[in-house]
């Protein structure tokens, strides 16, 4: 499982000119999923989201996380390029990626346990829409964490 999260002023989904989902100052965490990950996986990442102190104190230093924002609020957007392979060639592959049978349902997890770990629902994109992803990056502040790889962290 791959995330790129990044701390926002505001971020927001389209889908077909329809505002599906917005936030305000928050995280918005891309999402890919491999066939080999797992609830572990889930547990790790949201864990790490929830309690990573990437948003400033009074003094300006990145030390609160999350949770610990007035209104904390959390987009959860998926997308399988996050898993492209560039290894060979100028086109990406996406072989890594889950297919919709077992990503569906690992999105889903993900973004139930982001939310209990947050105390409120987290805003969503939809799976597989073609959607139009709006940001506007604080910082900026952009992590990229991959679950296969969490004892490099």
């Amino acid at each position: 499982m791959r995330i790129v999260i990044q701390r926002v002023k505001s971020a927001s989904v389209d889908i077909e000119g329809v505002r599906k989902s917005e936030i305000g100052e928050g995280l918005l965490v891309l999402l890919g999923i491999e066939d080999r990950d797992s609830d572990e996986d889930i547990d790790f990442l949201c864990r790490k989201i929830v309690s990573m102190r990437i948003f400033n104190d009074a003094q300006g230093v990145m030390n609160i996380p999350v949770t610990d924002l007035v209104e904390p609020a959390i987009l959860v957007v998926s997308q399988f390029t996050l898993m492209a392979s560039t290894r060979k060639g100028n086109r990406p592959s996406y072989i890594r990626a889950s297919k919709p049978d077992f990503a569906v349902p690992m999105y889903e997890k993900f973004c139930q346990r982001l939310s209990s770990l947050l105390g409120k629902p987290v805003q969503t994109g939809v799976f597989g829409a073609d959607m139009q992803v709006s940001l506007v990056n604080d910082g900026p502040v952009t992590i990229v964490m991959d679950s296969q790889l969490r004892d490099s962290f």
